[in-house]
């Protein structure tokens, strides 16, 4: 069961992205550095992690592994259990990354090994190899970690599950003590309408998407009480649904910010996952 909670800058929120020297932040397609060579640009780009091999052994990734570093030198990572960041360091086709800080989850033993393993491979000083949408991280005892570039999400028809809470210059992760079934959940239709679960109620209202901009109309909830810390996420994610949001998609990630600041982060949720909503 996960038990911790962790703030991050707003900076960490992108989950990894290589900053390669001469590159600009893309959506995928474009060209790349002058240090490393790629057929796609390498900053901005959101990537799925496939394996890391570690003291000769390879080990496939668990669903939904995936990793970034933003621009500004910060590298976040979530390789099925934890939420990890870290500060990088990128030059030419060297890639250095600091200690990481994690969260404290306890997840199944697969997944920790795994876990372990990534962070064993991502550590200190490695070479980035790109091939096409593919990235190989490489260390020095030879350590790797096989990437894959991942494609944008639609953001109509998906069903997106809330992890990340805006406010300003901070990003909260949603409580991990949250049930599990309470996780925050939204959809947006091609009606032209968001409906989904806040934590606690149901909800539902227009959402008119014009560019990269949503606007939020008045939304009409359930009026249940439930614990403080579900009201709590509840209150949060409506207050990002309450008026012109601006919102971007990389990969399998969401992020949607008011111009007050106010704003989430939610991950698509695998093809198939029920929800109910009420």
């Amino acid at each position: 069961m996960r038990t911790q909670r962790m703030t991050l800058s707003v900076s960490a929120l992108a989950l990894l992205a290589l900053a390669a020297c001469g590159t600009e932040s893309g959506s995928g397609s474009g060209g790349g550095g002058d240090a490393v060579q790629s057929d796609v640009p390498v900053t901005g780009v959101a990537w799925s992690v496939d394996s890391v091999t570690v003291g000769g052994k390879k080990t496939e990734a668990p669903a939904g592994a995936r990793m970034e570093i933003d621009p500004k030198g910060r590298a976040t990572a979530d390789f099925g259990c934890n939420h990890i960041g870290v500060d990088a360091r990128v030059e030419g086709d060297r890639v250095t990354l600091g200690k990481p800080v994690t969260t404290q989850m306890a997840c199944d033993e697969e997944t920790e090994k795994f876990e372990k393993a990534a962070i064993d491979a991502m550590g200190g000083e490695l070479t980035a190899k790109l091939s096409g949408g593919k990235l190989t991280l490489t260390k020095e005892d030879g350590a790797t970690m096989e990437l894959s570039e991942e494609k944008a999400a639609d953001l109509v028809g998906t069903g997106w599950t809330v992890t990340t809470l805006l406010d300003g210059e901070t990003a909260t992760t949603v409580p991990a003590d949250l049930p599990a079934e309470r996780a925050p959940r939204l959809t947006f239709t091609e009606d032209g309408a968001v409906r989904g679960d806040s934590g606690c109620n149901s909800f539902s209202g227009k959402a008119a998407v014009k560019g990269s901009t949503i606007t939020f109309g008045p939304i009409m909830s359930t009026r249940k009480m439930c614990p403080e810390a579900e009201m709590e996420v509840e209150r949060a994610v409506l207050a990002a649904l309450g008026g012109p949001a601006t919102y971007t998609i990389k990969g399998s990630t969401l992020t949607l910010t008011g111009d007050d600041g106010k704003g989430l982060g939610a991950t698509a949720a695998p093809a198939g996952t029920a929800r109910r909503h009420g």
